[in-house]
């Protein structure tokens, strides 16, 4: 294997750490932010699941925070500002950020 083989090798391993890091960090966002809108929708434990699945498949229908911000502002209603949303998304990314560093 050439230096540039090796090089390329390592930036391809450092590009799927990242990517698989951001996807950690971001799930770990989206079900904080999921049992945080449980709770505003008064869901039972039995119900949270089944909410916490709804969405994390929200989240798959594109790529970004949008879908899942659109998701839980539709299922809030008029309660919460979407801005007030992305206050609180931000939060738990930096939450989550932090928690993965710990671990």
């Amino acid at each position: 294997m050439t230096t540039f083989d090796e090089r390329e090798s390592a930036f391809e391993n450092k590009y799927a750490h990242d990517a698989e890091a951001q996807f950690r960090m971001e799930a770990r966002a989206n079900k904080k932010l999921a049992i945080w809108a449980a709770d505003k929708l008064g869901k039972s434990t039995g119900e949270l699941d089944d909410y916490i699945k709804d969405v994390m498949r929200a989240d798959m229908k594109e790529a970004g925070f949008e879908d899942v911000l659109a998701k839980v502002s539709d299922d809030l209603g008029d309660s919460v500002s979407l801005a007030q949303l992305r206050e609180l998304y931000t939060g738990f990314l930096s939450e989550a950020k932090a928690e993965l560093a710990e671990s």
